[in-house]
C-alpha cells in the first residue's frame, strides 16, 4: 500500500493536505540544515565570544522567522502568491535583523546627512571623544573625559552602534563652528584692584587669543552660510561678578576644541605670574573673619584674622 494510500485509509487525509505536510517537513530540514551551516561558519569565523554570541542570536532568531514565513505560506492559500511570500520573509528578516538594519541605515544616514565625519570631536550617549574610524554597523570614538579633569584622551577606544544617531542627542565640537567658547574663572578678594586685575586678564587674553579670534570670524562667516548662527562679539572680554567670597572675573575667548586645556595651562601660567608680582591683587579663597568695631560693620586695619 502507498503512502497516500494509507493517510487517507486511516487518518483521511486528502493528497493535497499530504503534499503540504510533506513540502513542510522538507522546508524545515532545509532551514535546519542552513542553521547548522551557519553555525559552523559562524564558529569558524569569529573567535570574540561577545561577537559571537550576539552573530548565534541573529542566526537563530532568523531560522525562526523562516520557518513561520515558510510554513505559513504552504498552508495557508491566500499566502502562495510569490510576491506576498517574499514580502513576508523580507519583513521576517528585518524583525530578525532589527538592530544590525539599523545600524546599517545609521551608516548612510552619516555618511549622507554628515552629523559628523572622522577627525570630528563629538558627544553621543554620555560618551565624549574623536571620531577615528566609521564602519557599515559602528563609529569609532578616541575617548576623552570621563575620569581625566579636561579635554583630553583617556586612553580608550569606545565603539558606538550606528544606530545611536537616532535615538540619541549628539553634539558635534567642529561643525560648522569651529570652535568653541571657554570660560576660566578668578575670584580675588574685595579689598584687591579688581579693576587692576581686570586689566591684566584683559591683556593676557588679547595676547593669547588674538590670532585665534580672526581666524574663528572666518570660520564663523563660512558656517553663517549654512546654519543660523549669530555672534555679535567673537574678540576675547573678561566679565565681572559678585560672589560670597570675593569679586568673579569671568575670562571668556574662542579656543579650539582640542585645545582647550593646553590654552587653559597657558593663561594660567601667565596669571599666577603676574598677580604674584603685584601686591594689591590677592585670590579669595574660604576664610573667617572677625570684626572689633560692630559699630561701623567694617574691618579696621590691623585688626581682621
Amino acid at each position: 500500500m502507498e503512502i497516500t494510500e494509507w493517510f487517507e485509509t486511516n487518518w483521511n487525509v486528502s493528497p493535497e493536505t499530504q503534499l503540504k505536510i510533506a513540502y513542510s517537513v522538507l522546508s524545515i530540514l532545509i532551514l535546519a540544515l542552513l542553521r547548522v551551516v551557519l553555525f559552523k561558519i559562524l564558529f569558524n569565523k569569529i573567535t570574540d565570544p561577545k561577537e559571537r554570541y550576539y552573530w548565534k542570536n541573529v542566526i537563530k532568531n532568523s531560522y525562526y522567522a523562516l520557518v513561520l514565513l515558510v510554513i505559513g505560506s504552504i498552508w495557508i492559500d491566500k499566502l502562495g502568491s510569490l510576491a506576498t511570500f517574499f514580502g513576508l520573509v523580507t519583513a521576517g528578516l528585518a524583525i530578525a535583523l532589527q538592530d544590525p538594519i539599523v545600524n546599517l541605515a545609521g551608516w548612510l544616514f552619516i555618511l549622507l546627512r554628515k552629523p559628523f565625519e572622522v577627525g570630528d570631536r563629538v558627544e553621543i550617549s554620555g560618551v565624549a571623544g574623536d571620531v577615528i574610524d566609521i564602519r557599515f554597523f559602528q563609529f569609532t570614538l578616541n575617548e576623552i573625559k570621563n575620569w581625566v579633569d579636561a579635554d583630553q584622551s583617556t586612553g580608550r577606544i569606545v565603539h558606538i552602534p550606528n544606530g545611536k544617531v537616532f535615538k540619541e542627542v549628539q553634539a558635534n565640537y567642529n561643525q560648522g563652528f569651529s570652535h568653541i567658547w571657554n570660560e576660566i574663572g578668578v575670584l580675588v578678594t574685595f579689598e584687591s584692584n579688581w579693576e587692576k586685575a581686570k586689566s591684566i586678564l584683559e591683556a593676557i587674553l588679547s595676547k593669547k587669543t588674538d590670532n585665534l579670534s580672526q581666524q574663528a570670524e572666518r570660520k564663523l562667516i563660512e558656517a553663517s552660510k549654512k546654519f543660523m548662527i549669530l555672534y555679535t562679539t567673537l574678540t576675547p572680554v573678561v566679565y565681572v561678578a559678585v560672589k560670597d567670597s570675593g569679586v568673579m572675573l569671568s575670562m571668556r575667548y574662542l579656543v579650539n576644541p582640542k585645545n582647550r586645556r593646553d590654552s587653559e595651562h597657558k593663561i594660567w601660567l601667565d596669571v599666577l605670574r603676574q598677580f604674584s608680582e603685584s601686591n594689591d591683587i590677592d585670590f579669595a579663597y574660604p576664610t573667617q573673619r572677625v570684626y572689633f568695631n560692630p559699630r561701623e560693620g567694617k574691618p579696621q586695619t590691623g585688626k581682621s584674622h
